[in-house]
């Protein structure tokens, strides 16, 4: 995987700068309020309404605003400045009581009904069914005092985690063993370009490319998101030219293709997604699906998913499906790309890493002014954290072995965290090891007489910290310090709250979630509730549906499958990107926006690289943050219609 000629292209794209600066100021407190009262709405909105926020659109239209308004106040925003409201638009759209929303409906669902796990959902995450907080739909009611004060800890607890193992593994990984970190620069590039926008000087590419991007979602998100907003609104049924989320066509298909979900996606960010991303690794995802499509008619003969039958949907058929073979087979495969990860990694040393390892020299003393503070801070961080989420799960969870949460803080997650930060400066890829928490739990019921569903609500110190890195090696590329950073997250923290329940409440408060009033909720929903709710029953007394989907047949089946498949690409020369997108493929998530993500990686390698060589590498990423921000600005203007006239229709006159 380190050999891969495509992932060498990323490795070259940016250059750590020998300048940082901090670039933390009133620009940046106004940022965040900006930020959590005006975008935070409307990317909840849309994360309903279609299921993609506008958290990089959110990121991009903040940036242009404020460089606009730098313009006419004859003043202009650094590099780092950018960075820095990037940084905070990203951290302030993880609207943390969002998942208030999902709770209450968990609780409140026929999926937790019908897997009879209703009264078993702990009443510190949402309140109970009956609830006069549910059925009046406020937060603002003394049912959900618990719950909120729970959210406001673990959150306090995760701000000032992230600095600890995380930042720990960078000083590691990319100070020390000086790896090169490919797919850090697609992110930076973009903020790049409206740096140099700023600047009087002519435009660089990067501003007509993102340019382009922003007019085309522009015109999409017209059609796509404003004008059924709009329409539903004014009009007693609203005008959708194209469907949302997508075409259903697994019913036609069906006596073709039995149990195979089929449908189409027309979201066109999906094409420019398809041009970021390494070009074998969607190849990979195609193969998978095709070979579903073969696959899925012949296990249904021989009788293996026989759960599903004619007439079901998309939902239904994922469901079944998943049930019957392939949430089994997916935890084999998923065990197999967790070894391949780590084979990489022990081969990874035997190769030098990327030739440049330096020393213990390197971990303690830093490049001067990138901001950072001594690493055993970082380690303090993590040794605290831990036993923070250790104490909160003792506290809510009395009943589950304290050792395992332990081990899972500092057993399990560093090892694991080490792994993927190779990885993930090496070639890019995540790593995870399926079923290690699910594993221990069930063990926990099984061996120790654990048995209930708290656990799998509490805040379980299992982290993959290895993704952090990467945020980091980001920060570094822009030449921004640390400690803004730090600045930036104490800012942002107690706006995003604040925002976030306020919004959270509107919207809950214009109708019911999930309803007609948002599409992609009421459709997908509860697939996800079946899922999550599925898994929940296997620590509970008797013989749960989690154990009759379970079968350790199918398991060894993927892991073989994946380790095959491995072996087969390795000698045939093959990049062994294919094999992670052939197990995503594979994941019986629904396939319909797949096939725009391949048209779009086939215009990307055949038709741009050729055209414009190598800096269609440089491009593409543009490309695509123009896109999203074209796309936000529409979902913006929908989001404040919709408030508005929601808004002046509930009042009494």
């Amino acid at each position: 995987m380190y050999e891969d000629k495509e992932l060498e292209e990323y490795r070259n794209l940016l250059k750590p700068p020998d300048h940082f600066e901090e670039g933390f100021g009133w620009k940046s407190v106004v940022g965040a309020i900006f930020i959590g009262f005006l975008m935070m709405p409307g990317s909840m909105y849309l994360q309903l309404v279609i299921g993609t926020g506008i958290g990089p659109a959110a990121r991009w239209v903040t940036i242009i605003l404020f460089a606009e308004i730098a313009k006419r106040s004859y003043t202009e925003l650094k590099q780092q400045e950018i960075f820095l409201l990037y940084y905070m638009a990203g951290a302030a759209l993880a609207s943390p009581f969002q998942g208030f929303l999902w709770n209450q409906y968990l609780v409140q669902s026929d999926a937790a009904r019908m897997l009879g796990v209703a009264e078993f959902i702990p009443t510190w995450i949402a309140p109970s069914q009956g609830s006069e907080a549910l059925i009046e739909r406020t937060f603002f009611h003394r049912d959900w005092f618990i719950p909120i004060l729970f959210l406001i800890g673990s959150q306090i607890i995760q701000r000032i985690d992230q600095f600890g193992l995380g930042y720990a593994l960078f000083r590691i990984t990319s100070d020390v063993e000086k790896l090169p970190f490919p797919m850090a620069p697609v992110a930076a590039l973009g903020t790049m370009a409206l740096a140099e926008s700023t600047e009087d000087k002519k435009k660089s590419w990067k501003w007509r490319v993102f340019s382009i991007g922003g007019v085309i979602g522009i015109v999409f998100g017209g059609i796509y998101v404003l004008l059924p907003t709009v329409s539903g609104l004014i009009f007693s049924k609203a005008i959708r030219v194209i469907p949302i989320p997508w075409i259903e066509l697994t019913r036609h298909t069906e006596g073709i293709l039995p149990a195979v979900a089929t449908g189409l996606q027309l979201d066109l960010g999906l094409l420019f997604i398809g041009m970021v991303l390494p070009f074998w690794a969607v190849i990979g995802g195609l193969v998978g699906l095709l070979i579903t499509f073969v696959a899925n008619p012949m296990l249904f003969r021989y009788g293996i998913l026989n759960r599903w039958h004619q007439g079901m949907g998309t939902v239904d058929t994922v469901f079944a499906n998943n049930f019957d073979f392939y949430m089994s087979f997916g935890i084999g495969l998923g065990l197999a790309i967790g070894f391949i990860g780590i084979w990489q990694v022990v081969r990874s040393f035997g190769n030098g890493g990327s030739g440049q390892r330096g020393g213990l020299k390197e971990l303690f003393n830093p490049p001067p002014g990138r901001g950072d503070f001594s690493f055993w801070i970082s380690i303090g961080i993590y040794v605290f954290s831990t036993l923070a989420y250790v104490g909160l799960c003792v506290l809510l969870v009395p009943n589950f072995p304290w050792i395992f949460f332990l081990g899972y803080g500092f057993l399990y997650t560093p090892i694991i965290s080490y792994i993927t930060a190779r990885m993930e400066g090496i070639a890019g890829q995540f790593i995870s090891l399926p079923m290690v928490r699910e594993a221990s739990f069930i063990a926990g019921a099984k061996f120790f007489g654990y048995q209930g569903i708290e656990i799998w609500y509490a805040p379980i110190p299992i982290h993959n910290y290895g993704e952090a890195t990467v945020n980091f090696r980001q920060i570094e590329l822009t030449g921004t310090s640390i400690r803004g950073i730090i600045k930036a997250e104490i800012v942002v923290f107690p706006v995003v709250m604040v925002a976030s329940l306020l919004f959270s409440q509107f919207i809950w408060r214009l109708a019911p979630i999930p309803s007609a009033s948002y599409p992609y909720a009421q459709e997908l929903w509860h697939l996800q509730a079946l899922n999550t709710l599925l898994m929940q029953t296997s620590t509970l007394e008797g013989n749960s549906l989690f154990f009759q989907a379970l079968r350790g047949s199918y398991v060894v089946s993927g892991l073989g499958f994946g380790l095959i498949i491995y072996g087969l690409l390795t000698l045939l020369g093959l990049p062994v990107l294919l094999i992670y997108g052939v197990v995503r493929g594979l994941g019986q998530t629904t396939p319909h926006g797949l096939i725009l993500e391949v048209i779009g990686a086939l215009l990307g390698r055949f038709f741009f690289l050729k055209r414009y060589g190598k800096m269609w590498r440089q491009y593409a990423p543009v490309l695509l943050a123009g896109f999203s921000c074209g796309m936000g600005l529409t979902g913006m203007f929908a989001m404040g219609f919709t408030l508005i006239l929601k808004s002046l229709g509930r009042l009494a006159y």
